[in-house]
């Protein structure tokens, strides 16, 4: 059986130990258990060793089984597992103890969750909403938003706490962030899997929404980005014919409420879930400051926080650069600077990544040797005043590696966040662009979690370590290393 995308992410403490649990026959997942592989817990392993072959009726697990009992047996006897494990550890050993086997039975289980589904096609459906525009250049009139659902095939009526929209950051859309179509690299198709019904958006200006005439014309690029499209585009650099940033921080909101709206009155559904990434932060994290009554929970990867950041807008359209673009070359170089483990990147997912955010801008596939556009956003509000007031349960991820929006500015929300209900994740091996690289599994499954049970490892309420490399033993599996904090 090939090793999973988590194997190794969780640390054995021991080679012969290691050995014994890859004889497992286990699901599509290498998981295993922290401390369990130390010298003095061997008897405590051997026993949970003995409960994961045997399972409640000695049957081996087999995830692609016919038999729904076979599934409910393992079910039980992962459960039960700790219980039968766990002799007389001291404190520090049962509170790691406990964290890991949670984690290690909610994502056994949701592998046994997922495996039942996977004969449901995960359908592609398209959708486009109208809303009555509040960005600057086109105030008052309608715009379409693109907005892409990935649904199991049949699925009608999904359970109320099952819908979530994803929103995209400052460069890249949507359905290239979170659907890669490649491998098991599909945010959205993972929680599909799972029985969500998925939604993700693009805001006015990025992939397949409307994008304001100001965003043809390559004079409304800065100076430095002008370069690179003389003579071919334009025949020098070029005096801008738009005076400020295209769009504000709400007119997406504006646009993420349409969308809201849209879901809930399909899905008859009084919440959604929403995930976010980077500048997402603020547009999904501010929308439901805004209304706590339409957002069921919240996961967002890097968010871009400010804590001292401006409360009010400034006069606007704010003056500045109207859109910018990104080369391949530049895409590139901003990647490669956040790399700081071995194979963290899939070479094959990177031209992947970079064809399908082509393809959602035709027009930019055609300036120079191809770029992706995205409107310049103006920003405020999403600051320590705002995200005090939060209660939405929330969970925050952030890349060991990510130079953009580094771990201490979301360390900071998180700190400042009124949620009781709240997660950081220190992912590592991981950058800006998570969702892409090798620990993305360790990402979704949690995320998974949180948006079912409000917990990661069973922690609904701290801040733990995930996807260290295993032979830093002292950051292995899913560490605790702050607990709850209001």
């Amino acid at each position: 059986m090939a090793p999973s995308p988590l194997a190794g992410q969780i640390s054995l403490g021991g080679t012969g130990c290691w050995s014994r649990y890859r004889a497992l026959p286990w699901p599509p997942l290498d998981l295993s258990v922290t401390n369990l592989c130390s010298a003095r817990s061997n008897a405590r392993h051997e026993r949970h060793l003995a409960a994961l072959r045997a399972g409640a009726g000695g049957t081996p697990f087999d995830p692609k089984g016919p038999s729904s009992a076979g599934r409910s047996e393992w079910r039980s006897a992962i459960l039960r597992a700790p219980a039968e494990s766990a002799k007389s550890p001291d404190g520090n050993t049962m509170r790691r103890m406990k964290l890991t086997l949670a984690f290690t039975a909610a994502v056994v289980l949701a592998a046994i969750g997922l495996s039942a589904q996977t004969s449901s096609k995960i359908l592609a459906i398209d959708h486009k909403v109208t809303v009555k525009s509040t960005v600057p250049a086109i105030a008052g009139q309608p715009a379409q938003i693109y907005v892409r659902e990935r649904a199991a095939e049949g699925m009608k009526n999904p359970a109320p706490d099952r819908v979530v929209l994803f929103v995209h950051g400052a460069g890249t859309p949507a359905e290239v962030a979170f659907d890669v179509p490649t491998g098991d690299y599909s945010w959205m198709a993972h929680l599909a899997k799972a029985g969500f019904d998925v939604f993700s958006m693009d805001t006015t200006g990025y992939g397949r929404s409307a994008r304001p005439a100001p965003m043809d014309d390559p004079c409304n690029l800065s100076e430095e980005q002008q370069k690179q499209f003389v003579p071919k585009l334009i025949p020098a650099p070029c005096k801008a014919t738009y005076p400020g940033n295209l769009t504000t921080i709400a007119s997406d909101w504006n646009d993420i409420d349409a969308v809201v709206e849209h879901i809930r009155k399909l899905r008859n559904v009084q919440k959604v879930s929403m995930v976010a990434w980077s500048l997402g932060g603020p547009r999904a994290g501010g929308y439901a400051a805004q209304h706590p009554d339409k957002v069921n929970r919240l996961v967002l990867l890097a968010p871009a926080y400010g804590r001292d950041s401006a409360s009010e807008p400034p006069a606007l359209p704010r003056p500045g650069t109207v859109f910018n673009t990104q080369s391949r070359s530049e895409f590139d170089a901003n990647w490669d600077r956040q790399v700081g483990c071995e194979n963290q990147v899939d070479p094959k997912v990177r031209e992947v990544v970079w064809a399908e955010l082509l393809a959602s801008d035709p027009t930019g596939a055609k300036w120079g040797s191809g770029v992706r556009r995205a409107p310049t956003t103006t920003t405020w509000g999403f600051n320590k005043a705002m995200v005090g007031g939060m209660k939405t349960p929330t969970l925050m991820i952030a890349g060991a590696h990510d130079k953009q929006v580094p771990p201490d500015r979301v360390r900071a929300m998180y700190d400042d966040i009124g949620s009781s209900e709240k997660v950081m994740i220190d992912l590592g091996c991981s950058s800006h662009n998570a969702m892409w690289e090798s620990n993305h599994m360790i990402m979704f499954n949690a995320s998974l979690e949180w948006l079912k049970d409000g917990k990661v490892g069973g922690t609904g309420n701290g801040v733990l370590k995930l996807g260290y490399p295993p032979l830093d033993k002292t950051r292995g599996g899913p560490e605790l290393v702050e607990g709850p904090k209001s």
